[in-house]
């Protein structure tokens, strides 16, 4: 109850403007491009005050170093930061967790580029031609080029999301529960089946986020699973479960480790021929383009993300290349197609959590909570009532892109050094924070015991290879998949079959569901026929 009190009293500061729907106007002004009054109100609400902007660069800051840093995720950072935003308004914290999602993508590529160690899976192909080119003497145009690729992808990106988000609107907006349904299970299978080579336990894994997110009590007013503790009555509290799956797990996993990086070696870092490469990142503009755009449609489907955006740019760079013997031996359109293609996926994974309430991975999952925090539900209710948040959203991201390009330049040299740091020191604190952050948003024992518990759950997830992101963003959407379920039953009085078959759209959602599911079973038929020769060899 004491949470709740404080959630509605943070929630009440600053955001008298927030609370001001701006609705959709009619179908006919609704096919254009562009809401011009909610894009008026977003204007306002984004460069009224300096107040939105106060976190921005601190926020790139720490996604650059925790992107850098090879083992510790973006979606880490922004779960461990997480607490502090719940003293913002909606805003200002929704800045705050963006802009370390951005600093974070084009962190993992610089010490793909200077020591062949990727920050993140997202920067695996960086590495192909980018520490090639830093082993010729190189290393200052392959930083350049993979930070204009970067600056210029992310832009492409949240472009295309501002101009298609309303004619996006009007599809949505057609959404009733039973599709939110089928739109919830089609996204959690996508998620489930290809963020990891297995398939069942991709699958498992997001069926016990899904019974986790039915702990506490129903939508009916039915207690389930609490054990008799009280703690549990409002169910597991996501964000201290977040903190501890995404970053104490991870802190458990590579506690063994003396350091981050084995090489002593740091290759000199120049910002006048940094600043010329990244100007010749558009003497490639089809390469460039190519890659956004793939980045673009890859980062919009639920479960992918920029990870394999990242290697499918590469791939078809390579494939339409006039030299394709030249890529893996250090050329510019390897780097440019790999970090253009990571960075615009930013764009596409915010269209699913902004228009279906959905969250495409472990950092848009992030997202979602502090949308939940804050009161705002993502989905066809948020565009059609609060267009300006969307726009003051997308527009916000859009000025963090180019400020990654002057931000991203300047600290260059400190990424190059922060894998150094000694892991005997980088954990000890790091768990003290992320302690301190499930107390904060619990405001008792049942955080911190939270994150311990998962912390425990993750670093077992991670040991046997079960993705935590489908287990983190099923029980995220458990609790709104019933809902929209018991919403459907009451609509269809209970026979579900015969409402389904008279809405097309549900129809086809169910399809494309199923299609899903008969890839997800194919690709574990042919990974099982493929390691049977090897066993049977090995016998």
């Amino acid at each position: 109850m004491e949470t709740s009190g404080l959630r509605a009293g943070i929630c009440s500061l600053g955001n008298d403007r927030l609370r001001r729907p701006v609705s959709i106007p009619h179908e006919d002004t609704c096919a254009l491009m562009i809401d011009v009054p909610a894009l008026a109100t977003a204007l306002d609400l984004l460069f009224g005050s300096f107040s939105p902007w106060l976190f921005v660069i601190p926020g790139l800051l720490i996604g650059l170093v925790f992107g850098a840093i090879p083992g510790l995720q973006v979606s880490m950072a922004m779960a461990l930061f997480l607490p502090l935003t719940f003293s913002m308004d909606f805003i200002q914290s929704i800045m705050f967790l963006t802009s370390i999602f951005t600093g974070g993508v084009y962190g993992g590529g610089v010490t793909a580029i200077l020591m062949n160690i990727p920050g993140s899976s997202s920067s695996v192909a960086t590495a192909f031609d980018g520490y090639p080119m830093a082993c010729k003497g190189q290393q200052n145009q392959a930083l350049g080029l993979s930070l204009g690729a970067s600056v210029i992808g992310a832009f492409i990106g949240y472009a295309a999301l501002f101009l298609l988000i309303q004619p996006l609107a009007v599809v949505v907006l057609k959404l009733g529960p039973l599709e939110m349904v089928l739109v919830i299970a089609w996204g959690l299978t996508l998620i489930a089946t290809l963020s990891e080579k297995s398939v069942a336990k991709g699958l498992l894994a997001g069926m016990l986020g899904l019974v986790l997110s039915q702990v506490g009590m129903s939508s009916t007013g039915v207690l389930r699973a609490t054990f008799g503790s009280s703690y549990l009555l409002d169910g597991v509290q996501v964000v201290p479960a977040m903190i501890g799956i995404f970053a104490a797990s991870e802190l458990l996993r590579i506690r063994e480790r003396q350091t981050l990086s084995t090489t002593e070696d740091i290759p000199s870092i120049a910002f006048g021929p940094i600043i010329r490469a990244m100007f010749s990142t558009f003497r490639y503009p089809s390469v460039l383009l190519r890659g956004s755009g793939i980045g673009v449609l890859i980062g919009a489907v639920p479960g992918v993300g920029s990870s394999v955006a990242n290697l499918v740019a590469y791939g078809e760079a390579r494939r339409t290349s006039r030299r394709p013997e030249d890529f893996g031996t250090g050329i510019p359109e390897g780097v440019i197609a790999a970090e253009s293609a990571n960075s615009s996926s930013e764009g596409g994974s915010m269209t699913a959590l902004l228009a279906l309430g959905i969250p495409g991975g472990a950092a848009t999952a992030v997202l979602m909570a502090a949308f939940s925090y804050h009161n705002i539900v993502g989905g066809p209710s948020l565009i059609r009532d609060q267009g300006d948040l969307v726009y003051a959203i997308i527009l916000g991201n859009i000025v963090q892109v180019l400020l990654l390009g002057i931000v991203g330049l300047l600290v260059l040299r400190i990424l190059g050094m922060v894998i150094k740091v000694p892991l005997r020191y980088l954990i000890p604190s790091v768990l003290a924070l992320c302690a301190w952050g499930g107390f904060g948003v619990a405001g008792t024992i049942a955080g911190p015991l939270t994150v311990a518990v998962f912390a425990c759950l993750g670093w077992l997830m991670r040991r046997h290879n079960y993705p935590v992101a489908a287990t983190v963003i099923a029980l995220l959407l458990g609790g709104m998949a019933e809902g929209e379920m018991v919403r459907s039953l009451q609509i269809s009085g209970g026979h579900l079959g015969a409402y389904l078959l008279e809405r097309p759209i549900s129809m086809l959602l169910f399809a494309l569901m199923l299609l899903s599911i008969g890839a997800a079973a194919l690709k574990a038929l042919r990974i099982n026929r493929r390691s049977q020769p090897s066993d049977t060899q090995g016998r």
